[in-house]
């Protein structure tokens, strides 16, 4: 019974750290990431070969908390990007799938009367849909909640805490070998299932509000573009209107200068009335409408805040991806430059932007910074404001979503963001 015991604890320490390293929201990226999990894993499975060959197997049990929960804790807590109570939230959340799979191996292994080939055929048979299952459909949840809820956290881990503490130490007995163990233990893990489901669908609905809200803010930014592009036009075309009013006392004064023989100031006159006509002609940037409206707002601010503008596009009218989400993404970047750049002396405002169609759409967009920019492992800028690096997360969903690369870099005083489609 040692030997199944401590096979059992090795397969459920490697299947533990397996789900917190899915749950949790890494800094580092996802290989370096695994790497660091697997190496904490195989270390901690040879401390319990060693301490139950030095003690004994019921020594390792009682102390497994201290010899696996703990170190666990302390590389999440390294790696996670969160802190508090959502970096406990994704620990407690693996440790609680890890023992529904455990406890309903005992159960069979108990109602087999104790065969071993039954619990470890209900184990590698739990064990793929369950990973699966996490990694598919609730770690993206999961995901989403974290960013997008504010609080609750505290409540959500002092109920699974609850659960941990029952489990382990209310009654620590082992599940598939005591009677009252194997009963207990999996009713509280049926219960918290119970509850987790409530989460899940807790979760959902933060997604669909997110996607509500993001979809929402497509409409908006596409309408309002449009409605100041339209303004844009309506003012110029107004302003030729009165121009063509006025054409017909601009051909008299030229009929009199030519009649003069001032051939030179009739040049001079409609040299000065082109120009005039010239500077009301509205700019259009590219062909797709909604874009066009964009740079045209976004520029226009820029200018009015005494920001200079760089800008080199070429975009066709077949795009790889909706008009509405590319136009999230060039309004973020610009939105973020232009704030950037107040930080900054008038005389250092500038923003340069490229955008091309062809082999790829890619785009690069930089601006000057002062002061310093961090990174997190996934390459976005960290901001230490409440409320701030909301864009840089929208153009990073973005990216994800397509199946886009995107590189933040600060170097030389300027910083930059490229994204290639």
């Amino acid at each position: 019974m040692t030997e199944l015991i401590l096979a059992d604890l090795l397969y459920m320490t490697g299947l533990g750290m397996t789900m917190v390293f899915l749950f949790l929201k890494s800094r580092l990226s996802r290989r370096k990431t695994a790497l660091i999990f697997a190496g904490t894993a195989i270390l901690l499975m040879a401390m319990e070969v060693s301490l139950t060959f030095a003690f004994s197997v019921d020594l390792v049990v009682r102390l497994y908390s201290l010899i696996v929960y703990l170190p666990s804790f302390l590389v999440a807590a390294l790696l996670s990007r969160y802190r508090g109570w959502r970096l406990l939230y994704q620990l407690l959340s693996a440790v609680l799938f890890c023992f529904l799979v455990q406890h309903i191996g005992g159960i069979v292994f108990y109602v087999s009367r104790q065969q071993p080939w039954a619990l470890w055929a209900t184990l590698l048979i739990l064990t793929p849909p369950m990973l699966w299952f996490l990694h598919r459909h609730l770690c993206p949840l999961v995901f989403r909640a974290l960013d997008e809820l504010q609080r609750g956290w505290a409540l959500i881990c002092v109920w699974l805490m609850a659960y941990g503490l029952i489990v382990l130490f209310v009654f620590p007995g082992y599940v598939g070998i005591h009677a009252v163990t194997t009963v207990v233990k999996p009713i509280f893990s049926l219960l918290m299932a119970g509850f987790y489901c409530v989460l899940i669908l807790l979760f959902a609905s933060v997604r669909r509000e997110a996607e509500t809200r993001y979809h929402t803010q497509l409409t908006e930014l596409s309408l309002a573009a449009l409605q100041s592009r339209m303004e844009a036009v309506q003012t110029v075309e107004e302003a030729i209107r009165i121009e063509r009013h006025d054409l017909r006392h601009r051909f008299c004064a030229i009929a009199e200068l030519v009649a003069q023989e001032k051939s030179q100031e009739a040049l001079a006159f409609i040299g000065a009335a082109q120009t005039q006509l010239e500077e009301r002609k509205p700019v259009h940037w590219c062909r797709p409408p909604v874009l066009d409206a964009v740079f045209s707002t976004y520029f226009s601010q820029a200018q009015r805040k005494d920001i200079q503008v760089d800008a080199h596009i070429a975009l066709t009218d077949k795009l790889p991806v909706a008009e509405a989400e590319l136009a999230i993404v060039f309004s973020n970047a610009l939105e973020n430059a232009i704030h950037a750049c107040m930080r900054l002396p008038e005389e250092q405002r500038e923003i340069r932007f490229k955008v091309i169609s062809h082999p790829s759409l890619m785009f690069e967009i930089s601006n000057p910074y002062v002061g310093t920019i961090q990174f997190d492992g996934s390459g976005l800028p960290v901001s230490s404001r409440q409320g701030h690096g909301i864009g840089s997360r929208s153009i990073a969903a973005f990216c994800q979503k397509h199946g886009a690369s995107y590189r933040y870099t600060a170097e030389n005083g300027r910083f930059t963001l490229q994204v290639i489609l």
